[in-house]
């Protein structure tokens, strides 16, 4: 038998994950259906680019609303008093700076389905993440990375606003 495993989320993350699966259902299958649509009137479909293209985006979208269903199925929201305001975990923020360097830089700990490093959202299974875990204000944390060995100092701790 398939055992499908917990799906761990912020409640940021589940929001989110919601939000996606009402937009891909309402907006966005009904786009592509009218890409189809409009590929269908060009004619032979064996040699339409146009219309290949529209049905493998449909194949996407429709795998993609699957993923979410299955994953919000599976899911279980962190509950605020799980996470302790001392500690980096999931759900934290963490400000932290390079030993040695004046600049700060501030990541939230989530999940790997809620990891978006672009907004400083990095994954508990990340270098960064899994070497923060753990630790308090004013530790020193080494984060082992491609180019070598850095120290982090953690400078603040806080909740994740929801």
């Amino acid at each position: 038998m398939n055992e499908q495993k917990e799906i761990v989320l912020t409640k940021e993350g589940m929001a989110k994950l919601r939000e996606e699966l009402e937009y891909l259902k309402t907006e966005k299958r009904k786009e592509v259906s009218e890409k189809i649509r409009e590929a269908r009137s060009f004619g032979d479909l064996s040699e339409n680019a146009e219309y290949d293209e529209a049905k493998n985006e449909q194949a996407e979208v429709e795998s993609r609303i699957n993923t979410i269903i299955n994953m919000l199925k599976y899911a279980r929201v962190i509950d605020d008093s799980e996470i302790e305001n001392d500690v980096v975990g999931l759900g934290i923020t963490v400000e932290i700076r390079e030993v040695g360097e004046d600049e700060k830089e501030t990541y939230s700990i989530v999940t790997t389905t809620e990891a978006d490093p672009d907004n400083n959202k990095i994954s508990q299974d990340s270098p960064v993440g899994k070497a923060l875990i753990g630790h308090i204000q004013g530790d020193i944390v080494t984060v082992e990375t491609p180019a070598g060995k850095i120290d982090f100092e953690i400078l603040s701790i806080t909740k994740h606003s929801a």
